[in-house]
């Protein structure tokens, strides 16, 4: 089992930027995919990015080009860093994790909530216009 816990979120203009960090805990030596997601009230949970052990990205378009996820094997940290930020990314944002290579999972092209058998409790971002 892992445990994971978010934290980075804050309020921010339009434009700006924010880092999200993850820090894992519990069983950190297995293979493992880690993500990403956000959750506005109401929504569904929308999967944001997915890395593998061995640094390989997966984006949802929404974010493609403008959020960069990374970790940091050392720490056990996940990050997701967040630039250009719009209104509409307004959310609870939560890491995610499997344990598991991303390769097994059955979407290879995008990252799905579903997939991940673990959440944190998430992070609110909110960004003014």
């Amino acid at each position: 089992q892992v445990q994971l816990e978010e934290s980075g979120g804050g309020s921010v203009e339009s434009g700006g930027s924010l880092r999200l960090s993850c820090r894992v805990s519990g069983d950190t030596n297995s293979d493992r995919c880690m993500g990403w997601y956000r959750q506005v009230p109401g929504k569904e949970r929308e999967g944001l990015a997915k890395i593998d052990m061995t640094g390989r990205t997966v984006y949802a378009d929404s974010v493609k080009g403008r959020f960069t996820i990374s970790q940091d094997y050392v720490k056990h940290t996940l990050y997701l860093q967040m630039d250009s930020l719009k209104p509409e990314d307004t959310a609870i944002y939560g890491c995610a994790a499997v344990l598991t290579s991303c390769r097994t999972l059955a979407r290879q092209d995008a990252p799905v909530v579903a997939d991940f058998g673990y959440r944190g409790r998430g992070t609110q971002v909110t960004v003014s216009a």
